[in-house]
Protein backbone atom coordinates (compact mmCIF):
# COMPACT_ATOMS: atom_id res chain seq x y z
CA UNK A 1 0.00 0.00 0.00
CA UNK A 2 1.49 3.24 -0.62
CA UNK A 3 2.20 5.49 2.17
CA UNK A 4 0.19 8.24 1.11
CA UNK A 5 -2.95 6.01 0.59
CA UNK A 6 -2.14 4.41 3.59
CA UNK A 7 -4.64 5.85 7.25
CA UNK A 8 -2.88 8.38 9.21
CA UNK A 9 -0.97 7.58 12.63
CA UNK A 10 -2.47 9.78 15.33
CA UNK A 11 1.22 10.46 16.89
CA UNK A 12 2.07 13.90 16.90
CA UNK A 13 -0.86 15.07 15.17
CA UNK A 14 -2.52 18.23 16.99
CA UNK A 15 -6.03 18.84 16.84
CA UNK A 16 -7.97 21.54 18.22
CA UNK A 17 -11.52 20.75 19.51
CA UNK A 18 -14.18 23.36 20.24
CA UNK A 19 -17.16 22.35 23.39
CA UNK A 20 -14.81 19.61 25.05
CA UNK A 21 -15.59 20.04 28.40
CA UNK A 22 -19.11 17.87 28.31
CA UNK A 23 -21.60 15.62 26.82
CA UNK A 24 -19.88 15.09 23.15
CA UNK A 25 -16.54 16.94 23.15
CA UNK A 26 -15.70 15.87 26.58
CA UNK A 27 -16.10 12.03 24.69
CA UNK A 28 -14.18 13.30 21.85
CA UNK A 29 -11.40 14.52 23.62
CA UNK A 30 -11.19 11.42 25.56
CA UNK A 31 -11.25 9.13 22.54
CA UNK A 32 -8.34 10.97 20.41
CA UNK A 33 -5.93 11.22 23.72
CA UNK A 34 -6.37 7.75 24.16
CA UNK A 35 -5.25 6.84 20.29
CA UNK A 36 -2.15 9.58 21.08
CA UNK A 37 -3.53 12.56 19.42
CA UNK A 38 -2.11 16.44 20.66
CA UNK A 39 -4.65 18.36 22.32
CA UNK A 40 -5.57 21.51 22.37
CA UNK A 41 -9.10 22.22 23.75
CA UNK A 42 -11.19 25.31 23.89
CA UNK A 43 -13.62 25.70 26.86
CA UNK A 44 -15.44 28.67 28.65
CA UNK A 45 -13.84 27.85 31.78
CA UNK A 46 -10.92 26.24 31.73
CA UNK A 47 -10.76 26.13 36.05
CA UNK A 48 -13.80 24.07 35.75
CA UNK A 49 -12.92 21.64 33.41
CA UNK A 50 -12.97 17.81 35.01
CA UNK A 51 -11.95 15.39 33.09
CA UNK A 52 -11.02 12.67 35.05
CA UNK A 53 -8.02 11.70 32.26
CA UNK A 54 -6.39 14.88 32.23
CA UNK A 55 -3.97 15.77 34.99
CA UNK A 56 -0.67 18.09 33.52
CA UNK A 57 -0.61 16.03 30.33
CA UNK A 58 1.85 17.80 28.16
CA UNK A 59 -0.02 16.57 25.00
CA UNK A 60 -2.87 19.09 26.34
CA UNK A 61 -3.44 22.28 26.20
CA UNK A 62 -6.34 24.25 27.69
CA UNK A 63 -7.39 27.16 26.09
CA UNK A 64 -10.60 29.51 27.23
CA UNK A 65 -12.34 30.41 24.30
CA UNK A 66 -16.31 31.85 24.22
CA UNK A 67 -17.84 31.00 20.69
CA UNK A 68 -19.61 34.34 21.44
CA UNK A 69 -16.48 36.10 21.41
CA UNK A 70 -15.20 37.58 18.23
CA UNK A 71 -11.25 37.47 19.08
CA UNK A 72 -11.38 34.22 20.66
CA UNK A 73 -10.86 32.20 17.68
CA UNK A 74 -7.54 33.84 16.42
CA UNK A 75 -6.64 34.23 20.19
CA UNK A 76 -6.72 30.54 20.94
CA UNK A 77 -5.01 29.52 17.02
CA UNK A 78 -2.28 31.79 17.78
CA UNK A 79 -2.30 29.69 21.63
CA UNK A 80 -2.24 26.46 19.79
CA UNK A 81 0.70 27.37 17.31
CA UNK A 82 2.98 29.20 19.97
CA UNK A 83 2.76 25.71 21.85
CA UNK A 84 2.65 23.20 19.24
CA UNK A 85 3.99 24.68 16.44
CA UNK A 86 1.78 22.97 14.03
CA UNK A 87 -2.30 22.05 13.32
CA UNK A 88 -3.44 19.27 11.89
CA UNK A 89 -7.36 18.80 12.63
CA UNK A 90 -10.37 21.20 13.84
CA UNK A 91 -13.33 19.90 15.28
CA UNK A 92 -16.05 22.68 15.74
CA UNK A 93 -18.25 20.94 18.24
CA UNK A 94 -19.33 23.86 20.50
CA UNK A 95 -22.75 24.64 19.45
CA UNK A 96 -26.55 25.28 21.06
CA UNK A 97 -30.21 24.53 20.61
CA UNK A 98 -32.99 27.02 22.06
CA UNK A 99 -36.31 26.94 21.18
CA UNK A 100 -37.70 28.96 18.52
CA UNK A 101 -41.57 28.31 16.79
CA UNK A 102 -42.18 29.09 13.24
CA UNK A 103 -44.39 31.66 14.41
CA UNK A 104 -43.90 32.96 17.38
CA UNK A 105 -41.00 34.67 19.37
CA UNK A 106 -38.23 37.24 18.75
CA UNK A 107 -35.42 36.66 16.78
CA UNK A 108 -32.81 36.41 19.90
CA UNK A 109 -32.76 32.96 20.20
CA UNK A 110 -31.75 33.20 16.50
CA UNK A 111 -29.47 35.09 17.22
CA UNK A 112 -27.58 33.49 19.58
CA UNK A 113 -27.58 30.06 18.00
CA UNK A 114 -26.95 31.97 14.88
CA UNK A 115 -23.39 33.25 16.55
CA UNK A 116 -22.49 30.30 18.07
CA UNK A 117 -24.02 27.40 15.58
CA UNK A 118 -22.70 29.11 12.20
CA UNK A 119 -20.39 31.97 13.05
CA UNK A 120 -17.42 30.79 15.64
CA UNK A 121 -16.89 28.06 12.94
CA UNK A 122 -16.48 30.16 10.62
CA UNK A 123 -14.09 32.05 12.47
CA UNK A 124 -12.09 29.38 13.53
CA UNK A 125 -11.91 28.13 10.18
CA UNK A 126 -10.36 31.04 9.20
CA UNK A 127 -8.47 31.13 11.94
CA UNK A 128 -7.03 27.63 11.17
CA UNK A 129 -7.10 27.19 7.60
CA UNK A 130 -3.61 28.49 6.81
CA UNK A 131 -2.16 26.00 9.62
CA UNK A 132 -4.18 23.28 8.31
CA UNK A 133 -2.39 23.51 4.78
CA UNK A 134 0.76 23.56 5.89
CA UNK A 135 -0.07 19.74 7.32
CA UNK A 136 -0.94 18.87 3.94
CA UNK A 137 -3.32 16.58 5.72
CA UNK A 138 -5.21 18.51 7.52
CA UNK A 139 -8.92 17.81 8.53
CA UNK A 140 -11.72 19.80 9.83
CA UNK A 141 -14.97 17.88 11.46
CA UNK A 142 -17.79 20.16 11.92
CA UNK A 143 -20.55 18.44 13.84
CA UNK A 144 -23.93 18.94 12.54
CA UNK A 145 -27.16 17.42 13.27
CA UNK A 146 -29.58 15.04 11.37
CA UNK A 147 -31.19 18.45 11.57
CA UNK A 148 -28.99 19.74 9.25
CA UNK A 149 -30.44 17.66 6.71
CA UNK A 150 -33.67 18.18 6.71
CA UNK A 151 -36.81 19.52 8.82
CA UNK A 152 -39.26 18.08 11.34
CA UNK A 153 -42.49 19.76 12.93
CA UNK A 154 -40.85 19.52 16.02
CA UNK A 155 -37.96 21.28 16.04
CA UNK A 156 -36.71 24.40 16.73
CA UNK A 157 -36.28 26.19 13.02
CA UNK A 158 -34.18 28.60 14.51
CA UNK A 159 -31.88 25.65 15.02
CA UNK A 160 -32.32 23.90 12.18
CA UNK A 161 -31.38 27.04 10.21
CA UNK A 162 -28.10 27.18 11.37
CA UNK A 163 -27.18 23.54 11.59
CA UNK A 164 -28.51 23.71 7.36
CA UNK A 165 -26.31 26.64 7.56
CA UNK A 166 -23.18 25.08 9.03
CA UNK A 167 -23.54 22.04 6.44
CA UNK A 168 -22.99 24.66 3.82
CA UNK A 169 -19.80 26.01 5.78
CA UNK A 170 -18.33 22.67 5.51
CA UNK A 171 -18.46 22.44 1.92
CA UNK A 172 -17.06 25.82 1.55
CA UNK A 173 -14.20 24.69 3.32
CA UNK A 174 -13.64 21.67 1.56
CA UNK A 175 -13.03 23.78 -1.72
CA UNK A 176 -11.05 25.96 0.25
CA UNK A 177 -8.61 23.92 1.37
CA UNK A 178 -8.77 20.79 -0.78
CA UNK A 179 -5.86 21.71 -3.05
CA UNK A 180 -3.24 21.72 -0.10
CA UNK A 181 -4.71 18.65 1.66
CA UNK A 182 -7.57 19.79 4.01
CA UNK A 183 -10.20 17.26 4.01
CA UNK A 184 -13.80 18.95 5.99
CA UNK A 185 -16.58 16.59 6.55
CA UNK A 186 -19.92 17.32 8.47
CA UNK A 187 -20.77 14.95 10.66
CA UNK A 188 -24.45 14.95 11.33
CA UNK A 189 -25.77 12.50 14.73
CA UNK A 190 -28.89 12.18 15.22
CA UNK A 191 -30.30 12.39 18.65
CA UNK A 192 -27.33 11.89 21.51
CA UNK A 193 -27.78 11.33 24.91
CA UNK A 194 -26.43 14.60 26.71
CA UNK A 195 -27.99 17.53 28.32
CA UNK A 196 -28.49 19.52 25.07
CA UNK A 197 -31.61 17.53 24.11
CA UNK A 198 -32.67 16.51 27.40
CA UNK A 199 -35.55 18.25 28.09
CA UNK A 200 -37.03 18.33 24.34
CA UNK A 201 -40.22 17.56 23.15
CA UNK A 202 -40.21 14.84 20.40
CA UNK A 203 -36.71 13.52 20.70
CA UNK A 204 -35.70 10.36 20.28
CA UNK A 205 -36.36 7.80 23.56
CA UNK A 206 -33.32 7.79 25.59
CA UNK A 207 -33.07 4.11 25.36
CA UNK A 208 -32.95 4.36 21.37
CA UNK A 209 -30.24 7.79 21.39
CA UNK A 210 -26.63 8.04 20.29
CA UNK A 211 -24.01 7.67 23.06
CA UNK A 212 -21.28 10.46 22.83
CA UNK A 213 -19.02 7.97 22.76
CA UNK A 214 -20.29 6.78 19.51
CA UNK A 215 -20.27 10.26 17.88
CA UNK A 216 -16.30 10.43 19.26
CA UNK A 217 -15.56 7.38 17.53
CA UNK A 218 -16.63 8.15 14.05
CA UNK A 219 -14.64 11.63 14.83
CA UNK A 220 -11.39 9.73 15.25
CA UNK A 221 -12.28 7.31 12.62
CA UNK A 222 -12.58 10.74 10.24
CA UNK A 223 -9.53 12.00 11.12
CA UNK A 224 -7.62 8.98 10.63
CA UNK A 225 -8.48 8.63 6.66
CA UNK A 226 -6.04 9.25 4.22
CA UNK A 227 -6.27 12.18 1.91
CA UNK A 228 -7.76 10.04 -1.54
CA UNK A 229 -11.00 8.78 1.06
CA UNK A 230 -12.79 11.93 0.93
CA UNK A 231 -16.28 12.15 3.49
CA UNK A 232 -18.42 15.25 2.92
CA UNK A 233 -21.25 14.21 5.20
CA UNK A 234 -21.52 11.15 7.74
CA UNK A 235 -25.00 11.00 8.77
CA UNK A 236 -25.48 8.75 11.85
CA UNK A 237 -29.08 8.52 12.25
CA UNK A 238 -31.40 6.81 15.84
CA UNK A 239 -34.08 6.43 13.21
CA UNK A 240 -35.82 5.61 10.25
CA UNK A 241 -36.02 8.06 7.78
CA UNK A 242 -36.02 8.62 3.98
CA UNK A 243 -32.67 9.06 2.83
CA UNK A 244 -31.35 9.51 6.00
Amino acid sequence: MSEVHANIPPQGRVVMLSGASRGIGAAVAQRLHEEGYVLSLGVRRPAALDLPWLRDDARVLVCEYDACERAAAARWTAATLERFGRLDALVNNAGTLLPMPFASGDESALDTMWEVNVKAPLRLLRATLNALRASGRGRVVNIASTDGKRFRPTDSIGYTMTKHALMALTHAARFEGYADGVRATALCPGAVDTELIANLAGVTPRAERLQPDTVAQAVAFLLCLPNNAVVAELVLNTRLESML
